[in-house]
């Protein structure tokens, strides 16, 4: 497909469901640079990280609930190309939120299919799943002759919906539209695994998990592959399927190349997901994992976490309850090999990957860098439970009379310390210097990172050396 790089673009008028995300944002900004009349991000959402900067471009952002017939017609009126990104439950706790999950990812669509044939928008890109194939079994090289997973045999709800999703989309291309004379013409687009500056699912995740020391395994072997794909990549990719979909090309006879079409994207480099995040951790200076665990095995407390989230289901919303460490089909994704070709997009789009994997991920390293410096640093989990329970203790064999466990905690005290006078010492010099440290945090922090002193200086009272020691190196690194 040879056109321009702004055809179909310049002087049109797109809708971008989940607009305010990390995806939508992208393709918004790209979008009013290559011309586009008018750009609606529309998400549930009435803010986001990007919605400022969205807005400041001249971005209408528009609030509103796929699940909701009215939101999504209103939204789509006047449109000439809609891009489908709005989902719900890729990773995490949403996952286990089944009701929610079929609401947003087959209800929604089916809602944007509605409204695309009500008001005759021409143009309709969906942004699927490598999940729509893939369910746990090896896949090397894969393309776009595979046929769908097996509904019923999907671990998760993610990726049964949205091969759902994906079909009725599919099915929809070339449908007439309701009140006028047209046709709809719709594709698919099924991304890797996404990455980027500000990515919002997997990497903050990972990187909380490191930070806290709980990335405690690999899972599967070495030689494990699969793809990963850059923000930019997948934006290229999506603005060339919305041209694909063009029906007005000088030259082209019969239906547009891309209509009722599925294309797997990737950067094209598969390789095993725990090396492919090693610069970003080393570079954050956090640990790898340094076991591997057996897909058997971590399949097994997959299920595990499962089975226990499920039991908090109506608590999964709240903000409280942490995102389990694994679950099943996470399990699959970075422990079994499935990669796919994007030979198709490249002959029948012309997509090529802009950015490589090596500039892509030192961006990524970037950002994240910068995001560190301007936020607050904390100790491992284990030293949080060593220091807290240590401090808890010696406080209960100093202070408090002998009710009910203190006995037990006071007899372990003098095990270790041998007499009540130097538990009593060693409580009163610990408190001290906890203190201590905390004042010299709370001075260092005003001069080095004075946004986040005041959670220094309490960080520091709580957990004295282990929170001042990163401090420190924060002001050693910014005196070089």
């Amino acid at each position: 497909m040879h056109v321009s790089e702004n055809e179909g673009i310049e002087g049109k008028t797109f809708v971008i469901t989940g607009g305010l995300g990390f995806v939508g944002s992208a393709l918004c900004l790209e979008l009013l640079r290559r011309g586009a009349y008018q750009v609606r991000a529309f998400d549930i959402r009435a803010e986001s990280p990007w919605s400022d900067a969205l807005r400041a471009r001249g971005v209408r952002c528009l609030q509103g609930d796929v699940c909701k017939q009215k939101d999504v017609e209103k939204a789509l009126q006047g449109a000439d190309c809609v891009f489908h990104l709005a989902s719900y439950g890729m990773s995490g706790k949403e996952m286990l939120q089944y009701g929610r999950v079929d609401e947003v990812n087959i209800n929604g669509t089916c809602h944007v299919l509605d409204a695309c044939l009500e008001h005759g928008v021409s143009r309709l890109v969906y942004v699927s799943t490598y999940n729509v194939v893939f369910g746990g079994q090896e896949i090397v090289n894969g393309n776009e002759a595979l046929p769908y997973f097996p509904i019923a045999d999907h671990v998760n709800p993610y990726g049964r919906s949205k091969s759902i999703a994906e079909q009725l989309v599919l099915k929809h291309n070339s449908r007439s539209f309701r009140k006028q004379k047209g046709t709809l013409y719709a594709c698919a687009i099924r991304p890797a695994a996404i990455y980027g500056p500000g990515e919002e699912r997997h990497l903050p995740r990972i990187i909380k998990l490191a930070k806290r020391g709980l990335l405690l395994f690999r899972i599967g072997e070495a030689n494990v592959k699969s793809d990963w794909l850059y923000v930019d990549n997948l934006v290229l990719a999506m603005l060339q399927a919305s041209m694909g979909l063009l029906d007005d090309i000088p030259g082209i006879v019969g239906p547009p190349v891309a209509a009722g079409q599925a294309y797997f994207i990737s950067d094209g480099s598969p390789v095993n997901s725990f090396e492919f995040l090693r610069p970003l951790l080393e570079g954050l200076e956090y640990e790898l994992p340094k076991l591997t665990l057996p897909v058997s095995q971590a399949l097994f407390l997959g299920k595990v976490f499962s089975m226990f989230y499920s039991l908090l289901y109506p608590c999964l919303n709240r903000r409280w309850l942490p995102q389990p460490l694994i679950l099943p089909a996470e399990v699959y994704k970075v422990g079994t090999t499935h990669y796919f070709s994007f030979l198709k997009a490249k002959e029948e789009l012309g997509y090529r990957p802009l950015v490589s994997p090596q500039e892509g991920m030192a961006a990524t390293v970037e950002y994240w860098k910068e995001r560190k410096r301007r936020t607050l640093d904390g100790p491992t989990i284990y030293a949080w439970v060593a220091v807290v329970i240590g401090m808890a203790m010696l406080f209960c064999a100093v202070c408090l009379p002998d009710l009910g466990p203190v006995p037990v905690i006071r007899a372990i005290c003098l095990f270790f310390l041998r007499s009540m006078a130097v538990i009593r010492a060693v409580f009163i010099s610990a408190v001290a210097a906890h203190i201590g440290e905390g004042a010299y945090a709370w001075h260092l922090a005003r001069r080095c990172d004075p946004a986040n002193a005041r959670g220094w200086f309490w960080q520091t009272v709580v957990m004295g050396f282990f929170s001042l020691r990163l401090l420190l190196k924060r002001a050693e690194l910014q005196s070089k």
